[in-house]
């Protein structure tokens, strides 16, 4: 698997108690492109960033090394876990989601953006030992918050390919 390396500065040491990642959350960008998303979350003053961003054609963009805490997931609670950054590695998928619709829908996700989401994730459970079922999305851990990757995340496909 390639990956374009596109270093973010906002990142930290796991926090004590997270030895390791123990599961993958998806987000979606909610920008209105990849190099806007790309610019933002490697941006020091937004103290934000994820682990990878993966663009609509399959290219995987490289942002923070695994064994670091991306500041991806916010204030969020999975499995009893409040700091979620530290238990999980982020996957920023490039779609503009509610923020920036297309001819007033949700903008789909295309074939090969799944395809490398799912080959991404299958490799990071083999590497951490992840259980495909400890993929979930943003909106499950902040469901007041947040609601990507969103209704039209296709999820059954996606899980299929894992």
């Amino acid at each position: 698997m390639h990956f374009i390396s596109y270093p973010s500065p906002n990142f930290n040491e796991r926090r004590s108690g997270f030895t390791q990642p123990e599961y993958i959350v998806l987000h979606y960008t909610g920008m209105e492109s990849g190099a806007a998303a790309l610019a933002r979350l490697c941006d020091p003053a937004a103290e934000v960033s994820a682990h990878y961003v993966v663009e609509e054609d399959g290219r995987i963009f490289a942002l923070v090394d695994e064994t670091m805490r991306a500041w991806h997931a916010g204030q969020s609670l999975w499995n009893g876990v409040e700091d979620m950054n530290s238990a999980s590695i982020g996957i920023e998928i490039v779609n503009g989601g509610h923020d920036f619709l297309v001819d007033g829908q949700l903008p789909p996700y295309p074939p090969a953006q799944i395809k490398a989401v799912a080959k991404l994730c299958r490799a990071i459970c083999k590497r951490w030992n992840i259980p495909p079922t400890h993929i979930i999305g943003h909106s499950d851990i902040a469901p007041i918050r947040k609601r990507d990757p969103g209704e039209h995340f296709p999820w059954d496909e996606f899980q299929a390919m894992v």
